[in-house]
């Protein structure tokens, strides 16, 4: 029997070691006799060895080299090193025990030692450390592997590809014979199911769990104890998981087996089994920990894949209802656009008739059917502006557009409504009437609508102002700005974030019995916006409000846009 006494205590075999490599020792001992002894039982083994009578020489030889172990006396056993060190000490002596106490991989033999045991116990000490050397080289490829699995779940959010994933990345890390993955019947995840095998080993039959029930049941116990289940751990005397798995006798006689839960919260939401089905292994807990790791991000993957998919099929649900939103009121508008259009055709028949004039009175209601006829149609061109929003056929027509000109035919046009309303219109002279590209129709909507606006909200007695100025910005690109200001009631700084909503009206609006649809201002922001401009409000709750339309002066950026 041999004894290594380690970090965390002992480990034991009946075998005795032989050195299979060339190894070097450094050999520290004051007593000249026992060192020569010593050193010379190792150079007969192979070693090559080098020699130490005090702390100074042992220091400057390490500094040299890196032996394979260090057979020290334990007055010279103080220095804390990773390489492994054979202390030769005293057993009688606890002072010279205290020695093994010490961090490092030690050990320790008797005083005086006899040959064949120092062999021994140093070539076990070096092999030692090679196997530990590996156990974490090895356990950090396993790591890494196993990093690239959680990646590549990570970096999709197909269900299937996360599945596929999971069972080849066990399959390769663990040369498993066979990996199978499944769901429940759960709202959280997609139901699903995988398999890998081994190349030349036919698939298992496609299908699901032949007893669900049973399966939901051992998965929620290892989920709640955190634990997974080893082949050495079934029982074959009541409902075992290899009863309920995919090719049950497979998996009753598998050599080496892990079947671990996939969860979130309280409860499990899926399995995955690995199978070794010749070749018997045992699982360290580390390659258990790590299975769980990888199981859990496979959980969150599919949790995640399943939100985003009811999340897409909402928004395509969304688009849907939105474009036959849209044709409903392309079609509505248009057919309404018809009808309308004689109307206003024979009134402005019977109102220029001279052959039979109406009466004064007759005329009067004539006025008041043609001004609200002439909101029916503005009403339906907002509509038709809003249904054709981000459609092809709403692109612009750019030419050359005198802004100047523009204010001055919207104001022209809008001053008998004012009128009415008793506003004044005051249009400021252009002192440099600056020409830009843009589609002069929706231009003059743009303006129409917010003089149209301003006039709506302004008490009898108010005013509206109208002007424009050019101007260059810091980066050098020259702009030209519009603003339209009034005396009217305002908006709330509350409610003012929300004026560019489709079919938002201001609560003050609502109480007033103002007419409109709140359509003016979205369609007007849309126009701006694909013309590469910017709109903005500012307003005072009963003081007024102004509204700055900005648009780029660069033709070549217009003509981008």
């Amino acid at each position: 029997m041999y004894s290594i006494r380690s970090e965390g205590g002992t480990v034991q075999g009946d075998t005795p070691f032989v050195a299979t490599g060339p190894h070097t020792a450094i050999v520290a001992d004051p007593d000249a006799g026992r060192r020569d002894f010593t050193a010379g039982a190792l150079r007969a083994a192979g070693y090559t060895v080098h020699v130490a009578g005090d702390p100074g020489t042992l220091s400057r030889l390490l500094d040299d080299d890196i032996p394979s172990v260090l057979v020290v006396d334990s007055s010279l056993s103080m220095l804390e090193t990773d390489i492994p060190v054979l202390v030769l000490v005293d057993l009688d002596n606890q002072a010279e025990s205290a020695a093994l106490e010490r961090p490092g991989i030690r050990d320790c033999v008797a005083k005086p030692p006899a040959a064949k045991e120092l062999v021994q116990r140093a070539t076990a000490l070096i092999n030692l450390v090679a196997r530990r050397t590996e156990a974490r080289r090895e356990a950090e490829a396993l790591r890494e592997r196993l990093r690239l699995v959680s990646s590549a779940i990570r970096a999709t959010n197909d269900p299937r590809e996360i599945a596929d994933c999971v069972v080849s990345g066990f399959g390769e890390t663990f040369a498993a014979d066979r990996v199978w993955l499944t769901t429940f019947d759960d709202d959280r995840v997609p139901r699903i199911t995988a398999q890998w095998s081994r190349p030349g080993l036919e698939a298992l039959p496609d299908g699901s769990l032949t007893d669900e029930d049973s399966a939901l049941r051992t998965a929620d116990l290892l989920w709640a104890r955190a634990e997974v289940l080893t082949s050495d751990g079934w029982d074959s005397s009541d409902a075992a998981p290899g009863s309920w798995l995919p090719g049950s006798l497979e998996a009753k006689h598998a050599s080496a087996s892990v079947l671990v839960p996939m969860g979130e919260g309280d409860s499990s939401l899926g399995l995955i089994w690995i199978a070794l089905l010749d070749k018997p292994r045992s699982w360290s807990r580390a390659e258990l920990g790590l299975i769980q790791h990888v199981a859990g991000n496979a959980a969150h993957g599919l949790i995640q894949s399943h939100l985003i998919s009811s999340q897409q099929q909402v928004v395509k649900q969304l688009q849907q209802l939105d474009k036959a939103k849209t044709d409903f009121l392309a079609t509505v508008n248009h057919e309404l656009r018809t009808p309308l259009t004689s109307i206003i055709a024979y009134l402005d028949m019977i109102q220029e008739s001279t052959v039979n004039p109406v009466s004064s009175e007759v005329h009067q209601m004539l006025d008041i059917v043609v001004r609200n006829t002439e909101r029916l149609r503005l009403l339906i061109e907002d509509m038709l502006s809003v249904s054709r929003n981000g459609q092809t056929e709403s692109s612009l027509h750019l030419t050359p557009v005198r802004l100047g000109r523009t204010l001055d035919i919207v104001t022209g046009a809008l001053r008998p409504l004012a009128k009415l309303q008793n506003v004044t219109i005051a249009l400021e002279p252009v002192q440099e009437d600056p020409e830009i590209m843009g589609d002069e129709v929706q231009l003059e909507q743009v303006f129409t609508n917010l003089v149209s606006n301003a006039i709506k909200f302004t008490p009898s007695g108010g005013k509206i102002h109208v002007g424009s100025v050019s101007h260059a910005a810091a980066d050098g690109t020259r702009w030209a700005t519009v603003s339209v200001a009034d005396t009217g009631i305002g908006i709330s700084s509350d409610e003012l974030a929300h004026v560019f909503t489709r079919f938002y009206r201001a609560s003050n609006a609502m109480a007033g019995a103002v007419p409109g649809t709140g359509l003016g201002l979205a369609i007007t922001q849309d126009i701006v916006s694909r013309h590469g401009g910017r709109i903005d409000v500012a307003s005072e709750l009963g003081a007024g409000t102004t509204v700055t339309v900005s648009l780029p002066l660069d033709n070549g950026r217009n003509q981008a846009n």
